[in-house]
């Protein structure tokens, strides 16, 4: 699914920025110098964190709902049926050409 490796990549980007405020929280507890990458302060990659990971949980929870419908379940059976069906009968209808040349002798 191309959706896969956006997921991934949210969840890299929101864990990175939760690391990287830690960081900088720790700088900022343990120093008098109040530490700002382009602008951004520890709460600020907070707030960058949980918005990729609650992103990254909506677009798993999004496809994990579009693989539950029920047109796509029923088609998703049928052909699990049907590939079934085939693998008893034989590959590529083997047994049924093998039926009408025996037919054909009696």
């Amino acid at each position: 699914m191309p959706v896969l490796p956006l997921i991934d990549f949210m969840l890299l980007s929101g864990w990175t920025a939760l690391l990287i405020g830690f960081v900088l929280k720790a700088i900022h507890l343990t120093t008098n110098y109040r530490p700002s990458i382009i602008g951004l302060t520890p709460i600020d990659f907070l707030l960058v964190g949980v918005a990729a990971m609650l992103f990254a949980i909506a677009l798993a929870a999004r496809t994990w709902v579009k693989t539950q419908e029920p047109t796509a379940v029923a088609i998703r059976r049928r052909d699990e049926t049907l590939e079934a069906w085939n693998a008893l009968r034989g590959s590529n209808g083997q047994d049924t050409a093998e039926e009408t040349q025996s037919e054909d002798s009696n």
